[in-house]
């Protein structure tokens, strides 16, 4: 096999099952890969802090996170797009306004603006994350590479509509990412690709969500899993099984990148 292709593999619903577990034909999967001397990236909405226990498991060291605002190649930074300071205070104050709490992320970790509340309880549990800790001076003095703000969605437009400088994917009942114009795992791909030399046809990806959309339809070969939102089957190549029916596994054989 070459080193001249690439494998982007989602986090959530993808790589880690229901219950937040890498199946293990997963990780199997993924080191038939390195052993073809295929490279193999993550590719996810969540802040590196988030996953850095995975990449050591799984033996990865690059990656696109933030939905595409952070990419790390070989444990270096090549690409960020923190969000606009002033902007995403005019965001906040909004928010705030309404009730509806933030949490702000940085490369290494993130803190909230409210100290206790449930729908950041219950969308970061979904995570099997603890609500961050309570730090309102926290975005103000770091490059905040993405912001979770934490409503329904029957109150999301408003935010689509009357703050135009950011990028919004749900995520959660409760919860939506806020993203720099034009930020997408797609965008964070290109830039990999980049530092690669690898043409895009020759790459492919792995999603099951609202965030991996813009992903599967960039790559060569998009892969939904059984599980994915209908949307996300809809714009994919192809569609393997269940993350809990060795989906990852099955979907590399079946494009001849690995054998059984």
């Amino acid at each position: 096999m070459s080193e001249n292709k690439v494998v982007f593999l989602d986090i959530d619903g993808t790589i880690l099952n229901d219950e937040k577990e890498i199946p293990e034909s997963t990780r199997e999967a993924v080191k038939k890969l390195q052993d073809n001397g295929i490279n193999v990236a993550i590719a996810t909405g969540r802040a590196p802090f988030m996953f850095q226990y995975l990449l050591e498991e799984l033996a990865i060291d690059s990656f696109v996170s933030f939905n595409g605002s952070y990419v790390v190649y070989k444990g270096e930074t090549i690409f960020d797009t923190p969000l606009e300071t002033n902007r995403l205070l005019h965001l906040e104050n909004d928010a705030l306004e309404k009730g509806h709490p933030m949490v702000f992320l940085d490369s290494e970790t993130g803190r909230a603006n409210h100290s206790d509340h449930p729908f950041i309880h219950n969308s970061m549990g979904s995570l099997k994350m603890d609500h961050p800790p309570h730090d309102p001076q926290f975005h103000l003095s770091k490059n905040i590479y993405q912001a979770l703000l934490f409503c329904e969605s029957e109150t999301e437009k408003h935010y689509y509509t009357n703050h135009l400088d950011f990028d919004y994917v749900r995520w959660h009942e409760k919860a939506i990412d806020v993203l720099p114009p034009g930020g997408s795992k797609a965008k964070g791909i290109e830039e990999m690709l980049k530092k690669l030399g690898i043409p895009v046809e020759n790459t492919y990806a792995f999603g099951d969500g609202l965030n991996d959309l813009e992903m599967l339809k960039y790559v060569g070969c998009g892969v939904a899993m059984g599980n994915a939102v209908p949307e996300a089957k809809k714009v994919a190549d192809h569609e393997t099984d269940h993350v809990g029916d060795d989906g990852i596994h099955k979907g590399l054989v079946s494009l001849g990148l690995i054998e059984e």
